[in-house]
């Protein structure tokens, strides 16, 4: 019988002063309700009875912020959530300077968020995310500090407008694309007319030059022409002018009445008054 109470009282010995710390926490010993020491990682002996260990996990830990209703510097309500990453690097402090530092982070996470946010509109919210996860980390960082705490990251999971502004804001932004769709369509059409104007330019250049080249031309055979009377038809400009007026009667299909048993040649002739004698041979 005195055994058996030898061995409990041993087992109770043991279970109250041997403890066992993992690499993933810290221990605070004290000794009589006042604090003795940090306790790193292994095999810890306290005395049963008088000495206590609280653990405390030193890995980075994340925790939610509360979903909540923010009211934005333009008067709308915000429903805006998020979290925070942070880590215990005194486990002293995260014990006696602030009563249960797990639940005391998101709840201060929670009204720096609001705050934050309170001082932008509800667009500025929404486009400077990284700014306010910023923000909002540096001022718990150095609030937690006391703490023995520091704060890692925060991100901003969600930051939603009511459901009306919501609506509203998503009829903006189809408007919106459907202006620069329609300036798109238009700087097409623009394009496709600037290009018909410019071959239509084109086409009437090269039809003015087709008609300077023929001008041109025509201007050479005249100056030739001229050329050639000045040199045969010196001092005989009546029988140039016939020459002229016969060509001028061929070249409009004017009708020529040939007398019976008479060439057309000297018909011509005639025309010209005689200038083309010729003789009509008979065959043999």
């Amino acid at each position: 019988m005195y055994l058996y109470y030898a061995v409990l009282v041993v087992v109770l010995v043991l279970y109250y002063s041997v403890k066992i710390i993992r690499p993933v926490e810290k221990g605070v010993v004290e000794t009589l309700g006042k604090f003795t020491k940090t306790a790193e990682a292994g095999i810890q002996f306290l005395i049963p009875f008088v000495q206590r260990i609280y653990k405390i996990n030193i890995t980075e830990q994340r925790v939610d912020i509360e979903p909540q209703s923010i009211i934005t510097k333009d008067k709308l309500n915000a429903e805006v959530d998020g979290v925070v990453y942070y880590k215990v690097v005194d486990p002293k402090n995260a014990i006696y300077n602030v009563n249960h530092f797990a639940s005391a982070v998101p709840s201060l996470a929670k009204t720096t968020l609001r705050a934050v946010i309170g001082k932008m509109t509800l667009t500025e919210s929404n486009e400077n995310r990284d700014k306010i996860n910023t923000e909002v980390e540096n001022i718990l960082d150095k609030q937690t500090d006391p703490w023995g705490i520091t704060v890692i990251r925060v991100e901003l999971q969600r930051i939603e407008p009511p459901a009306d502004v919501q609506s509203a804001m998503n009829n903006v932004v189809k408007a919106e694309n459907e202006k620069i769709a329609a300036l798109d369509i238009a700087t097409a059409k623009e394009t496709t007319a600037d290009g018909d104007r410019r071959a239509e330019i084109k086409k009437a250049e090269g039809h003015a030059q087709a008609i300077r080249l023929s001008a041109n031309a025509e201007a050479d055979a005249i100056k030739a022409v001229n050329e050639s009377a000045e040199k045969y038809f010196k001092g005989n400009a009546q029988l140039l002018k016939r020459l002229e007026t016969v060509a001028v009667a061929l070249k409009n299909n004017s009708k020529i009445v040939v007398p019976a048993n008479s060439d057309l040649v000297n018909v011509i002739g005639d025309m010209a008054g005689g200038v083309l004698p010729i003789v009509r041979r008979d065959p043999g």
